[in-house]
This record gives C-alpha cells, structure tokens and sequence, in this order.
C-alpha cells in the first residue's frame, strides 16, 4: 500500500477536524448521543406498544414516560435516605475540617519552612476560606445542575423524536449509499442499534446485580444507608473501570468519618475490592463485554479520550461508540484493519493455517 504525503495530510486533517467538532459542539452532540442510546434500548418497547395497534407517535410517548417513572420511582425510593443524609452533611463537613485541621497541624510542626499557627487559627483560616469561596461554588453548583437538567430534558426530547421518525432516517441514512449497496447498509444500521440496545441492556442487568450485591453486603457490615450507598455504587458502574471505585470510596470516606472504628472502612473496601473483582473478571465480559466484542486496549484508550473531551459523560458514551465503529469498519474492506485493533477476536482467536506466522 502507497501512502504519499497528501493523503497523509488528508488522514490527519480530518482526525483534527473530528476532535475539533466533537470538543466545540459537546453542548449539542452529548444529549444526541445519550438519545441514541435511550433510543436503542427503547425500541423494542416502542415495537411491542405498536404490535397493540397503538401509533407510532403514542408508542414513543408511552416508551420515554414509561423510562421517566422508573428511574422517578427509583429517585423517590431513596428519597429518604438522601434527605437524612443530607442532614448529616454539616457533621460530616465538621469532621473532614478536623481531618484537614490535624493533617495541615502535623506537616507544619515537621517541616521547617513552613510558617508555625495553632490548631485553632488552622481552622478559623479553613472556615473563612470556605466562607468567602462558598458563594462562587454555590454558584457554580446551580450553573452544572442547571446544565445537567437542561441536558436530560433535551436527551429525552431528541430520543421521543428518534422513535417517532425512526424509518425516516434510516432510509435517509441508506438513500445515501448506491441503489446496490442498500441492502448491506441496512444491515449495518441494524448491527449498530443492537450494539447500542445489548450494550445497555447488559449493563442495566450488570447495574440491578452489582446494586442488591453492594446493599447485601453494607447492610451485613453495618453502615447506615447501605442501599443508597449499595446503588449508588452500582450505578456508577456505568463509568468502566473508574465508576466502581468511585462508589467504594464514597462508602468508605463515609464511614471513615461517620464511625470511631477503623474497622468499618476497611472492612467496605475490602467488600468492594471482591466485588469488584468478580464484576471485572466474570459478570462484565458475559454479560456486556460479549456483546461489545472491544478489547482492553480499545476500552482503556476510549474513556481516556472520552473524559478528556467530554468528562463523565464521554466516559460512558465513547466505549460503546468504539464498538458502533467497530461494526462500521467491519461492513468496509479497507476499513477492516481498524476493526481489528478495535475487537477481541484478533487477540483471543486461533491462527488459521493460511495465514503467515509473525513472531513478535
């Protein structure tokens, strides 16, 4: 294969011009990219309503409220412990301000050029600045939650209009192809909904395990609220890798300042770690990994990547986004290589016999 240095530059361009789009037009292709996937794992749901005799408009409708209750019915659930969590908040800020206190008291007794203050003083120093920052992080914190609203609501309008003109856009999408080649378009854009639909679905299953497990075992060790906690935990599964040790450490600072005994956040990171270990090496590749077919390599780098440009939720979004690519490169020859890299089937299979031995 030939490459000069003009289709190189075009190569580079256009990965350039695709990080570029991708960072400046976050604000917009977040909430489309969540509706795709609420889409995916909705259309099932629409089909069956639609079997009823019901519209497609009706159907859609009923889908995405049907969405809202659960996740409503599941917010209303804890909402109990989370206000009397909330209430212990003003304790619990008590406590890592002690914490701090005593950490900061400690390195300015033994290292030498540092200025001397007491305890007391440390803390007046901590309150003030807290008071005087507080305002700015208020603020702040009201712009995110706004935003984080405005995202959902904008997600779960895009997905409703997804649903309801569904065929429209897939005979666009296929329009664009020669009339010979349409029929394996089609079949493209139906990998690329299955991917997307199983990958959800997968980790709602692995999300409801990982939820009871997490609750079973807090509820046996002794914290208060172990299903907030134990949920909590499970549902940030969604973020691979980081999302379940972000759940332990929120349990474990809990207890650390919650209860006198040291005990108690060993014993939950102890908990979490098995936990954790199980999930990773048995209930995600049967579960989701199966279905998503991407190697470690091609996970690790796409959350990477995708915290970089989007955050938390490029976190979620771009590992099944690497395995929608993965089915695109598979359905062209010379995009086939790509698909490669991207799958697991290249590094687990056997060598067949045609093909030439590469030591490496």
């Amino acid at each position: 294969m030939h490459l000069s240095f003009q289709k190189i530059y075009y190569i580079i361009a256009t990965i350039v011009g695709l990080f570029a789009v991708l960072i400046l037009a976050k604000s917009v292709l977040i909430p489309i990219a969540f509706a795709f996937l609420i889409a995916f794992i909705l259309l099932p749901v629409a089909r069956k309503i639609e079997s009823w005799g019901v519209n497609v408009t009706v159907s859609a409708l009923l889908s995405i409220l049907g969405l809202i209750l659960i996740f409503g019915g599941g917010v209303y659930l804890f909402s109990n412990q989370i206000i009397q969590l909330s209430e212990n908040l003003s304790d619990f800020k008590v406590k890592i301000l002690n914490v701090f206190a005593d950490a900061t008291f400690y390195l300015n007794n033994n290292i030498g050029f540092l200025p001397q203050l007491e305890r007391g003083e440390l803390l007046d120093n901590i309150k003030n600045w807290l008071s005087e920052s507080g305002g700015a992080l208020l603020s702040k914190t009201f712009s995110s939650t706004a935003n984080t609203v405005f995202g959902v609501i904008s997600a779960l309008v895009f997905a409703f209009l997804i649903l309801l003109y569904r065929k429209g856009l897939v005979r666009a999408f296929v329009s664009f192809y020669p009339p010979e080649n349409r029929e394996k378009a089609f079949k493209m854009f139906q990998s690329i909904q299955q991917v997307g639909q199983q990958y959800l679905v997968g980790m709602m299953i692995i999300i409801l395990i990982l939820g009871f497990v997490n609750s079973i075992g807090l509820w046996i060790i002794g914290i208060d609220n172990p299903f907030l906690f134990g949920f909590m935990a499970g549902l940030l599964a969604i973020i691979p890798y980081a999302g379940t040790v972000i759940g332990a450490a929120i349990a474990v600072l809990y207890s650390f300042m919650t209860y006198d005994s040291i005990w108690m956040p060993i014993t939950i990171a102890i908990f979490f770690w098995f936990v954790q270990f199980t999930e990773s090496n048995f209930l995600s590749p049967k579960i989701v990994g199966g279905n998503l077919k991407v190697n470690a390599l091609a996970s690790i780098l796409s959350i990477i990547i995708g915290a970089s440009m989007w955050g938390i939720a490029g976190m979620i979004l771009f590992l099944p986004f690497v395995a929608i690519l993965k089915v695109v490169c598979l359905a062209y020859e010379e995009l086939k290589p790509m698909a490669l890299l991207i799958g697991e089937h290249n590094f687990t299979r056997k060598k067949r016999k045609s093909e030439p031995v590469l030591k490496i």
